[in-house]
């Protein structure tokens, strides 16, 4: 199997996962600066803000910079305030991350989530995970069914894996405790992506039909014949990538044909609600057969692979909004819930860019980014192993942040003074770390102001605590 369908079997490329066996050049020889002291998170003393340093990009952004008071998720959440003034009426925020699998990215966005939730009314939770997986998460927090351990070991399975940790279980906890205290008033999970599909969804499907529409239940046998999964997550995509592209491409043209079977109307008594939902579950199969129709061999191929992967987790999350009402608080790579592609070359169009024209400013988008610290990913041996990087290098846009006068910090950046908006306008240098390291994508060139609408900075992060 090449290099392109091995990736791809481990379920997901984010944005940033090298595609390529060779680590970027850039990523690999950017030279390590010294080590920067932290600034103090006190606020300036008489005569610091002097007219010559606010013409500097980090004292212009530390005018308008809102300290956060930890990035940990319990306890008084009043320093985030300011972020719900940013939020304002948005429908779906979108939290970034530079690096996947890092402890106080993950803490930090439970944190904003709880705010969210208690604060904002937002009511969903949503992941780069696959649709059925978020079903699964959805029915343990609302219902309380199955085992969150095993729901998570079976759920989070390749590069997914790196969902499996002590901080998303602790987030997950916390939403079903919140639901005990509130069944009335719950908080939901959603799986956005299209890595995988779940036997769930093809039961799903088969018993709305056997139920509305029993003459369809033959005819969807057939076209879903050999398609369920019965064997765990990675093994079926591994083996569903290794069937020649001419099946694949049939297998896809097949669960089409069943989407527009369901589609054409709804059963007898069986409600809207009922007729949605399994249109909807019929086309998150068809969502992954469709994914891995593309000529994954073929690098050429790989910019319309991405661009309908991202196309779709937007889709998924818009059409959950629009559905249930809920707000939302999507969770993915800085990459994808950006409004601009970090990477254009293998990442045309994104998630957050699709939101946007969806929802207009009912989107925000929130890039999360760090100096320095570790986190997990896969190497080129395709093991997960903990990485460590050093201080941001000077140039960089990471270095200029963590020049700002606070630790941690959250900035709306489409309210800054002068000095920094000329800043944020031109292209610098960012931290862009996926699934694998290093990768072909680690260190792109992009204008914050036109990527994201608000940064979290946080000067250091640690790896986060992988369970499996």
């Amino acid at each position: 199997m090449n290099t392109h369908k091995a990736l791809l079997a481990a379920l997901l490329v984010p944005l940033g996962a090298t595609l390529a066996i060779a680590p970027a050049t850039f990523a690999a020889t950017l030279p390590a600066p010294a080590a920067v002291p932290a600034a103090s998170a006190s606020a300036p003393g008489p005569g610091e803000a002097t007219a010559p340093a606010f013409h500097s990009p980090e004292a212009a952004l530390g005018r308008v910079a809102h300290p956060l008071r930890t990035t940990e998720p319990s306890g008084s959440l009043s320093d985030l305030r300011p972020l719900g003034r940013m939020v304002g009426d948005a429908r779906v925020v979108g939290l970034g991350e530079s690096a996947h699998s890092s402890h106080e990215f993950f803490t930090v966005k439970h944190r904003i989530f709880r705010y969210l939730v208690e604060e904002k009314g937002f009511r969903a939770f949503a992941l780069e995970a696959p649709w059925s997986s978020g079903l699964r998460l959805d029915a343990y927090l609302t219902r309380g069914e199955g085992d969150l351990k095993q729901i998570m070991d079976e759920e989070f399975q390749g590069t997914y894996q790196f969902w499996n940790t002590a901080e998303y279980r602790d987030l997950l906890q916390w939403m079903r405790a919140h639901n005990v205290k509130h069944p009335k008033d719950p908080v939901r999970f959603v799986g956005d992506d299209n890595g995988f599909a779940g036997a769930e969804l093809y039961d799903k499907v088969s018993a709305y039909a056997a139920k509305a529409r029993p003459e369809l239940t033959p005819t969807l046998t057939e076209l879903y014949r050999g398609l369920r999964p019965t064997t765990e997550a990675a093994t079926y995509v591994n083996d569903y990538l290794a069937k020649p592209l001419a099946e694949r491409k049939e297998l896809a043209e097949r669960t089409g044909r069943a989407v527009q079977l369901l589609k054409q109307r709804s059963g007898q008594g069986d409600g809207a609600d009922a007729h949605s939902w399994a249109v909807q579950h019929a086309t998150a199969i068809h969502q992954m057969t469709t994914l891995y129709a593309f000529d994954l061999d073929d690098p050429k191929s790989i910019p319309d692979a991405m661009r309908y992967r991202d196309r779709v987790m937007a889709e998924n999350v818009a059409w959950w909004q629009r559905r249930t009402g809920d707000k939302v608080a999507l969770s993915a790579h800085n990459g994808h819930v950006a409004l601009k592609t970090y990477a254009p070359d293998s990442h045309p169009n994104v998630q957050g860019e699709f939101l946007r024209q969806q929802l207009g400013r009912g989107y925000l988008s929130v890039g999360l980014t760090f100096d320095h610290g570790s986190f997990n990913a896969l190497g080129h041996d395709g093991g997960v192993h903990r990485f460590t990087v050093g201080p941001a290098a000077p140039g960089t846009a990471e270095h200029t942040l963590d020049q700002v006068k606070y630790r941690d910090f959250l900035i709306d950046l489409r309210d800054t003074p002068a000095a920094a908006r000329t800043w944020l306008a031109a292209p610098h240098t960012v931290k862009n770390i996926g699934a694998t390291y290093p990768g072909i994508a680690d260190a792109p060139q992009i204008p914050l102001a036109k990527t994201h609408d608000v940064i979290i900075h946080l000067q250091q992060v640690e790896a986060a605590h992988v369970l499996k």
